[in-house]
Parts: C-alpha cells; sequence; structure tokens
C-alpha cells in the first residue's frame, strides 16, 4: 500500500471517527440533562476511571497507554461539554454587564488615592500616571491600602503586582484573596534604580545599603559586587530607604532609590541605573471597592480555587481553550493557612463586551462553585 492509498484510508477512518464523537457527545448532552434532573455531579471519578481502564486493557499492550490518553481527552471535552449545557447565567456575570452600562464613560481626572510609602515612592508616580490630579493618601503598608479603600477613606488604591524581573509581590496576592475589591485599570512603569548617598560619601565609604526588597533583588548583581562587607538592610519602599539615609548621620550609608527621591531628599547619586536589566519594567494595579468597569476594558483578572486532585487545573484550562480564550497569565499562589492547597491567578485576553466574558463566567461557576471563583474586575492598562 503506497503513501496516497494509506491517506485516503486515514481520511474515510477520520470520517467515521468524527461521525462517532458527534454522536457521543449528543449522548453526552442527554447524559448531561439526566444529571441536572436527578441533582447528579457532571464529574464522575469512578466512572472515568473504570472506562479509562477498559478501553486501555481493549486496545491491547502495543497502543494501550496511547488509547487512554485519547479517552483522557475525549471525556474531558464530554465533561466540558455537559458543564456547558448545564450552566445558567450567573449572579455575577449579570453584575459585570450592569457595571459595564453603569461606569462613567470616563476615567476620572481626580482622585483620593492611596498607595504604600512616602512622597518619592514609585507608587506615588504610578498614581501620577493613572489619573491627572491624584489626591495622595500614604499608607505604612499595603494591606493598609487595601483597608483605606475598603472602608471609604479613599476611592481608589494602586500597588505594585510584578516586576520584569524580580517576579510577583507576594503580599499582594495574599490581600487579594482576603479582600473585596476591583480592579478599574494597570500600568507599566520602567523601573530605575541608582545608589544615592549624601554628598561626599564614596563608593569605598559605604558600609550598609537600605532599599525594599524588590529593588534588592533587582539590583543583586550590582550588590554582589560590592562585596560581602557591606550589609543590606530591607525597608518599607525606596523612597523610605532615601529618606533614611538623608536622615542618618553617617556617612557610610546608601540606598537604592529613584533619581526622583535624590533630588526630593538632597542626595547624590553615585552609582545610576544599577539594575539587574535595562528592561526593568513593574505593573501596578488600581483598584476601588464598587465595580467599575470603564469602556476599553480588554483584560480580566480571576483568582481561582480548584479542587484538590489530579487534573483539576487543566479542567479549567479547558474551559477558557473551549470558548477561545487566551490566558495572558497563569500564577499559583498558596492557600494563606492552609496545607498545600492552592489558588490560581489568572489574567485572561478578552474583551469586557465580549459574549465569551459571561460564558466563561458561568461555565466557572457551575464547575467549580461560586465561591470558588473571585472575580478581580475587567480593565484596560494605561
Amino acid at each position: 500500500m503506497n503513501l496516497e492509498e494509506c491517506r485516503k484510508e486515514i481520511d474515510i477512518i477520520d470520517k467515521e471517527l468524527v461521525e462517532l464523537f458527534v454522536k457521543r457527545m449528543n449522548v453526552a448532552k442527554n447524559v448531561a440533562q439526566y444529571k441536572k434532573e436527578t441533582g447528579m455531579a457532571v464529574y464522575d471519578a469512578e466512572r472515568e476511571r473504570k472506562l479509562l481502564e477498559k478501553v486501555e486493557e481493549a486496545a491491547g499492550e502495543e497502543f494501550g497507554d496511547y488509547t487512554r490518553r485519547l479517552y483522557s481527552s475525549i471525556l474531558e471535552l464530554s465533561r466540558n461539554y455537559q458543564s456547558k449545557s448545564l450552566a445558567v447565567s450567573s449572579g455575577l456575570s449579570a453584575e459585570i454587564i450592569k457595571a459595564t452600562k453603569e461606569t462613567t464613560p470616563l476615567f476620572p481626572e481626580k482622585a483620593v488615592v492611596a498607595c504604600q510609602g512616602i512622597e518619592g515612592a514609585h507608587s506615588s508616580a504610578a498614581c501620577q500616571k493613572l489619573f491627572e490630579k491624584p489626591s495622595i493618601m500614604y499608607c505604612q503598608s499595603f494591606d493598609a491600602v487595601f483597608h483605606a479603600v475598603e472602608s471609604g477613606l479613599c476611592s481608589y488604591g494602586v500597588v505594585p503586582l510584578e516586576n520584569s524581573s524580580a517576579g510577583s509581590v507576594t503580599q499582594i496576592y495574599n490581600l487579594m484573596s482576603e479582600h473585596k475589591f476591583s480592579i478599574v485599570r494597570s500600568t507599566k512603569m520602567q523601573i530605575q534604580h541608582n545608589l544615592l548617598v549624601k554628598k561626599g560619601t564614596k563608593l569605598e565609604d559605604i558600609k550598609e545599603v537600605y532599599s525594599h526588597s524588590q529593588a534588592l533583588s533587582q539590583c543583586s548583581d550590582f550588590l554582589s559586587s560590592l562585596g560581602k562587607g557591606v550589609k543590606v538592610t530591607e525597608c518599607a519602599n525606596t523612597a523610605v530607604a532615601a529618606k533614611m539615609v538623608a536622615d542618618s548621620e553617617r556617612n557610610d550609608v546608601a540606598a537604592i532609590s529613584s533619581e526622583l527621591c535624590a533630588s526630593q531628599y538632597s542626595l547624590e547619586i553615585i552609582k545610576p541605573y544599577i539594575q539587574n536589566t535595562k528592561n526593568n519594567y513593574t505593573r501596578f494595579i488600581c483598584f476601588s471597592k464598587k465595580l467599575e468597569i470603564y469602556p476599553g476594558a480588554d483584560r480580566t483578572s480571576l483568582l481561582i480555587k480548584t479542587p484538590h486532585r489530579a487534573g483539576a487545573l487543566y479542567s479549567v484550562i479547558a474551559n477558557f481553550y473551549s470558548l477561545g480564550i487566551n490566558i495572558i497569565k497563569l500564577e499559583s499562589r498558596p492557600i494563606p493557612e492552609s496545607d498545600f492547597e492552592f489558588m490560581f491567578y489568572f489574567d485572561i485576553d478578552v474583551s469586557v463586551y465580549s459574549e465569551k466574558l459571561p460564558a466563561i463566567i458561568d461555565l466557572l461557576e457551575y464547575s467549580l462553585g461560586a465561591k470558588n471563583v473571585k472575580y478581580l474586575g475587567s480593565y484596560r492598562e494605561a
């Protein structure tokens, strides 16, 4: 049998396979309806395990493993289709649609905005990029920023979420799981770190360097070059570090901070641009207590808790794939005060005006339960 004859035979087999697959999915839809009427769960672990064992044995030693993997995919698609068939519009998807209609079409120019740090901090610069005329309220911690918004002391909060070289700000993810809020916008800022000292201090004089943990991580190569004799001290943020140097009576301390802080606290830049990479960006999110969705929102963030079983995350990802939704970011975070349980942070690329958004929200809430799906907001990047 030549290649052309083999291909013709495969085409005939494929046609039969497609017809049988469609037939199987239609029966699966009837199964879904029965499960709905009787209150049964879509996922039946024992049934699926027995079926996989049966088809593997039927296929024989040579093709058993391949057949098991094929049927694992078929069962996943069947389960996804059943969930989609049974899912009903949730209260959350209705809230999202309502917010798109009720939110003012223009992002506010003026607002009271909370951020962590003091004058000159990168977060304050992010506030000024997001708002034309912000009235900035400085907080001592990220937790205080969330509480300020939640309690109504201010309209918005701005916090750093991730850095291109140092990774995610772990504390923010934990706070996002604990507080009720809605992301309304995000922005990326290029971060340039400098070594700041009092005038007259030389590089060889430095015995201690202050900065935020993220900045220290982003400048690890430079810090290593200073030698083991230089102490590295973490502080609340880079602006606080600069102020500590300015207020200190010592002439052997330095801060990793910004050019703005050098001017703000009358310090000298002894070494500019000391970050590990030139492409050093930090992404900030702006959030509010009320659900606000402004025009142009094309990114949605979610926190999802999955069951502690094999394939649970794969099942969630399959839901996005089935609706043609691109996942921009996926990150696992341990659930605080739990033993080896994780939640997953998703950024998805879908317009808030697309029918795909309420569809995926409804599907996730049906398959996982509403308490395991936290909607963090739909927004665009400034």
